[in-house]
């Protein structure tokens, strides 16, 4: 068979199925005009030459041919014809993989039936001549073509997937019988002949598409693949190949498969199926399922080359890093030391140790340069003492409520109910205090002119109101009109001092309250700066407050202790409180009116151990009075009462002795240098009072020699007045921190 061309409907179906060795599908069957094969096929039939296939297959006992033989002449020429018809089908369209599944199982029903056929004769037939072989081929040959081409003519029909007919699928399924002794039986000799009969049927038949379901048409086979182009025996020469076949049993092991009758009618494989071996139809030896397929496609032309990306990284690599040991040993031809735990100790302590040293380097540097804590003067003495005693028989009033305190000392208490209610003249205390703290005057200072406007002229002469006389358009010092409104009382020049200061009286009477916010004064409200109004009230306790504030500006002492003045008209105008001058009492003010009744806010000094302390103190709502039995004596008499009470009763007590260690100065780093009271510490008070002690301490130095002052023993309340003072001073020298002390401080 290696001669012989297969039939045109053997060609589409092995090009439109995939063959055994090829992963792809091979290109599409090729019409007459394009096969240059079917013309060498033809020319060798009609040539006086054997039918190689049917040679092989009959197993002649003759000897080999001569290098002469036209078969090999034949057979080169086939093979041209087959490469160059590979090379041509990559350029045209596949044929439909239904045409080629329906002409396969048409060729499979043929064989079936002429296989039938060949078991009936006799085997003797099947060792025939050569040449009656060839007579009897060609005429069933040419039969089966005819019948074939009618066949193909008439649409066959299909079923729902595409596929062909049961019968044809029976006819596939069918065991096909084999000749007796091993050897073909004549009809496959007719089956080459009648290829020709059969390609020009089908080349006027239409072509089916392929169905759903089948299999994607194989690639061509390489031309110079041996395992599927080549002759019955696998050899290139087709002459060595028939010597071969006369010599040797023609068995499936012996002549295996003929890949060119493969490729040009593959079917679908089945199983245990070798199609190749059943097509050639060799003894009466059932074909095996091969364990492995050896044939391999071989492509036609070289593969392309692997991308970039993927193409092979070369074996050498970079060495790692070696350590810098190594690299030094290599530098200096010496080899490493070998490792050990007291070789590493030892190179852990080389290198460590310069950084400890730099660190507590950095660290005593900077410990010694940081500043140093600011020095501290603490107590260690009593913080407190308290006088034997109890406070008894104190003249408070029985009606009203009254306050009394020592300035800078403590207070004496209060009785009554300490509720609001109206004050009179003594609301002119605030309206001076006022004055005196926006405007402020040194002692003996007349301070700038008052201009007096019309409504100070005009209130002069008013009804029921104590006033000064002034003309609009005069002018008055700051310090005459303080004089005017403590001792005269004059409700128009307090009004006018008012309109001076804020502008508007309604904005003085702001400033006055929000004064009396900020000293505390809870109970008090202002609603006119001369007090005339019942609406502005307080309490003894807060005017106590007041006092005391007000009597620390020298020219308010100095104004609120005359018992007289004179105006810039010089009339006499002498001072309703008449306590002052008398029994050392150096002021305030009093306040009286219907409604209000008699009022007085006091002061008074008193001189004990050598110290002058002032006792500040209220009536509020006495009723009348005194040697004439007014409200104005009701309230002085109260008022003198108490004054004298508490003169009798301060008393001054030494609670520390000259010398005597009250503290220490700390350094801020664990030193402490202490110090002691330059003079006796004396303490004035009264029976059951209890004095605070505190420090005041100066700007300490780090260094200081034994005896310097570093600060002031406070006994009393801290007020500028009346509080007893004494220095204190280091006992020895006060010296600066060590460098072992700056070293080892934390914080």
């Amino acid at each position: 068979m290696a001669g012989e061309s297969p039939d045109r409907s053997k060609q589409r179906e092995s090009s439109a199925e995939p063959t055994s060795g090829s992963a792809n599908p091979v290109p599409e069957a090729r019409k007459e005009a394009d096969d240059p094969r079917l013309a060498v096929a033809r020319a060798s039939a009609k040539a006086p030459a054997s039918d190689t296939a049917t040679k092989i297959l009959s197993v002649p006992t003759t000897d080999a041919p001569t290098d002469t033989d036209p078969d090999t002449e034949d057979d080169a020429r086939l093979r041209a014809a087959v490469a160059a018809w590979v090379t041509d089908a990559d350029e045209k369209p596949e044929m439909a993989a239904a045409e080629a599944e329906e002409a396969v199982a048409e060729a499979e029903r043929a064989e079936a039936e002429e296989a039938s056929e060949a078991a009936e004769e006799p085997s003797d037939e099947a060792t025939e001549p050569k040449d009656e072989d060839e007579d009897e081929a060609e005429t069933d040959a040419e039969e089966a073509a005819e019948g074939e081409a009618e066949a193909e003519e008439a649409p066959e029909p299909e079923d729902a997937d595409g596929e062909a007919p049961e019968g044809e699928t029976e006819a596939e399924q069918a065991p096909e019988p084999e000749a007796a002794d091993g050897k073909a039986p004549e009809g496959e000799a007719a089956d080459g002949k009648a290829s020709e009969g059969e390609a020009e049927a089908e080349q006027e038949a239409p072509e089916p598409e392929a169905a759903d379901g089948e299999e994607d048409p194989q690639g061509p086979p390489a031309p110079d693949d041996e395992t599927r182009t080549g002759g019955a025996g696998g050899n290139d020469d087709p002459a060595e190949g028939e010597a071969e076949a006369e010599q040797k049993p023609l068995t499936p092991e012996a002549t295996g498969v003929d890949q060119p009758t493969a490729v040009f009618k593959a079917v679908r494989p089945r199983r245990d199926v070798d199609q190749p071996t059943t097509m050639l139809k060799l003894g009466d030896t059932a074909p095996k399922p091969d364990p492995e397929r050896t044939s391999k496609f071989v492509a036609l032309k070289p593969a392309d080359p692997p991308p970039p990306a993927q193409q092979e990284r070369t074996t050498q690599q970079p060495l790692p890093p070696k350590p810098p040991l190594d690299l030094l040993a290599e530098l200096t031809n010496t080899p490493p030391p070998p490792q050990t735990p007291l070789r590493t100790a030892a190179r852990r302590i080389k290198i460590w140790t310069p950084l400890v040293l730099l660190l507590a380097i950095v660290f005593a540097v900077v410990q010694s340069l940081r500043p140093l804590p600011a020095p501290e003067l603490t107590l260690t003495a009593k913080d407190s003492h308290s006088f034997a005693g109890d406070l008894q028989g104190l003249p408070w009033p029985q009606e009203g409520q009254a306050a009394m305190d020592v300035q800078g000392i403590g207070t004496f208490g209060s009785s009554g109910e300490q509720k609001p209610v109206p004050i009179a003249s003594v609301a002119k205390v605030m309206t001076a205090y006022l004055i005196l703290r926006d405007h402020p005057l040194k002692s003996g200072e007349q301070g700038p002119k008052i201009k007096i406007d019309q409504a100070a002229e005009e209130q002069s002469h008013a009804e029921g109101e104590s006033t000064v006389q002034v003309t609009a358009g005069d002018e008055i010092t700051q310090r005459e009109a303080l004089q005017a409104i403590l001792i005269a009382s004059a409700n128009n020049v307090a009004r006018l001092t008012a309109r001076w200061d804020a502008g508007t009286e309604k904005a003085f009477v702001a400033k006055m309250n929000a004064a009396a916010e900020d000293l505390g004064m809870t109970n008090t409200t202002y609603t006119d700066p001369s007090g005339l109004n019942d609406t502005t009230v307080s309490t003894a306790v807060d005017q106590v407050k007041l006092a005391k504030e007000a009597m620390k500006y020298p020219v308010f002492r100095e104004v609120s202790a005359m018992m007289e003045y004179y105006d810039y008209k010089g009339k006499k105008w002498p001072n309703w409180n008449q306590l002052v001058g008398k029994n050392d009492v150096v002021g305030i003010k009093t306040g009286t009116t219907t409604s209000a009744r008699g009022n007085l806010v006091f002061a008074a000094k008193k001189e004990v151990g050598g110290e002058t302390h002032t006792i500040v103190g209220a009536v509020l709502r006495q009723p009348e009075g005194g040697y004439d039995n007014t409200i104005l004596q009701g309230a002085l008499s109260a008022g003198d009462k108490l004054i004298r009470a508490a003169q009798d009763r301060l008393e001054s007590v030494t609670i520390l002795k000259k010398g005597e260690v009250v503290g220490y100065v700390d350094d801020g780093l664990g030193g402490r240098t202490p110090v002691v009271v330059t003079e006796d510490v004396t303490a004035v008070g009264w029976p059951g009072l209890e004095v605070e002690l505190n420090f005041a301490s100066d700007d300490l130095p780090h260094s200081a020699k034994a005896g310097t002052k570093v600060g002031t023993l406070t006994v009393g309340d801290g007020g500028t007045a009346g509080a007893v003072k004494v220095p204190v001073a280091l006992q020895s020298d006060l010296v600066e921190p060590g460098w072992t002390d700056k070293l080892t401080r934390i914080s």
